[in-house]
């Protein structure tokens, strides 16, 4: 697999993955609720999913050759980009005047 396909691969995964909580009333968009789901399950449900696209880019970084080793930097950086990729779906979900 072609290094820079991995790239795009991790932020496309990146960018559904932190929008995902807020567009749709499904436990990671599975599992179906009979009520809707607070704010707090949303965030609680994007670090999950933080870590599972961390989980995905480990991977691709294992197959392209050695991980190179990450301090907490990367992690508040990292972090930073997902809450950041995920304000579309915030701002659909609460800031968005839905009409009917």
């Amino acid at each position: 697999m072609n290094h820079s396909f991995s790239v795009w691969l991790v932020l496309i995964a990146a960018l559904v993955a932190a929008n995902l909580p807020f567009i749709n009333e499904r436990w990671l968009a599975v599992i179906p609720r009979s009520l809707p789901k607070t704010l707090w399950m949303r965030l609680g449900e994007m670090v999950l999913l933080y870590f599972i696209v961390g989980g995905l880019g480990l991977a691709l970084e294992q197959s392209a050759g050695q991980i190179a080793p990450q301090g907490w930097e990367f992690y508040a950086t990292t972090g930073a980009l997902f809450i950041t990729l995920a304000f579309p779906g915030f701002v659909y979900r609460y800031l968005y005047r839905h009409r009917g």
